[in-house]
């Protein structure tokens, strides 16, 4: 006798309908896209990727402002979330800094 988790399985799995996860790349482009749309920003590189129960938190660190030099350019750190479909589910500006600030990456 199969338990309910594996019967349930088994059934999505029969019926075609067995949900597939995002993967990190794609929830990574995903999340870019999101904050681009919504900030306007660029994002310049993306400094952490964690998995989530549904989906993904992907921060992204965008230039807010741009300066010169470059080394007082304003940075900003964004947690981006995305279920299994790559649709956001939310976001959040974490932090902001000078780009020459140490220890920007912590």
């Amino acid at each position: 006798m199969r338990d309910t988790t594996e019967t349930d399985r088994h059934h999505r799995e029969a019926n075609g309908s067995r949900r597939r996860r995002l993967s990190g790349n794609k929830a990574v482009d995903s999340a870019r896209a999101y904050l681009e749309e919504l900030t306007g920003n660029a994002s310049e590189s993306v400094s952490g990727l964690t998995r989530v129960q549904d989906g993904w938190v992907v921060t992204v660190e965008v230039v807010e402002l741009e300066r010169v030099p470059r080394s007082t350019d304003i940075i900003a750190s964004y947690q981006v979330e995305v279920n299994d479909e790559g649709e956001l589910m939310g976001y959040e500006r974490v932090r902001r800094y000078y780009r020459n600030q140490p220890g920007c990456g912590e």
